[in-house]
Formats: C-alpha cells, sequence, structure tokens
C-alpha cells in the first residue's frame, strides 16, 4: 500500500481562496516564455473585471478553442511576474497522463464572477 502524507486543511483554509468563473476574453501567443504558453484575459464580472493570466495549455487547445470559453481561476492571489508578462490570477487546470494541462471549467453554462463553493 502506498503511504501518501496529504496535507489536511481546514475549511477555513478553504473559505481563503476565492476562486471564481471567467470568460475567456482574448488570447494570445507568448513567444517570450520559456515553455509554450498563451497569454489570456479573462472576464470575471462586474465584481472583479478582467484579469490576465498565463495558460500552459498550448498542447491541447487552439486559440480558438479558447476564445469565450469559461473557466476556473483563483482570482485573490498576489500578481505573479513570467518574464515581461504579469500574471494577476491562476487558471486551474489538472494534467493529463503525458503531463499537458487540461482546464477545469463548469459543465453548464455559468455566468462570469460566479464564485466555487
Amino acid at each position: 500500500m502506498l503511504n501518501l502524507h496529504i496535507m489536511t486543511a481546514a475549511f477555513e483554509d478553504f473559505q481563503k481562496l476565492d476562486i471564481r468563473v471567467g470568460r475567456i476574453v482574448s488570447v494570445e501567443d507568448f513567444p517570450e516564455a520559456h515553455k509554450p504558453l498563451y497569454k489570456i484575459t479573462a472576464d470575471f464580472g462586474e465584481e472583479i473585471g478582467t484579469k490576465k493570466s498565463a495558460v500552459g495549455a498550448t498542447h491541447l487547445y487552439s486559440k480558438e478553442d479558447l476564445q469565450d470559453k469559461l473557466i476556473l481561476g483563483l482570482v485573490n492571489m498576489p500578481p505573479k511576474k513570467i518574464g515581461p508578462f504579469e500574471s494577476e490570477f491562476l487558471t486551474l487546470g489538472v494534467s493529463n497522463e503525458e503531463g499537458q494541462c487540461i482546464l477545469l471549467a463548469p459543465d453548464k453554462e455559468a455566468f462570469p464572477g460566479a464564485k466555487l463553493y
């Protein structure tokens, strides 16, 4: 039996994360990045507005696939500098067997800004 140590988190820890539905409104190549990335801008609704992120989803998604796609993003983290670009939210995803990014998204239509609970 594999013995994995999994850190526990209190419900209060989860409540600190502000994960929202965003709609991708623009997608650009990011040729300056060391690995294949897109620069995206997502609309998180009136309360939060638009934010930018870099996402490593180039192997499974074309720019056209991502345009207008709903995603989940962690919006209350400090900005992170990625080369010349400042990422303002963390785009959430999981890896497939090849280590490629599969973006997390609602399976039904949701409005930008809807909060994960």
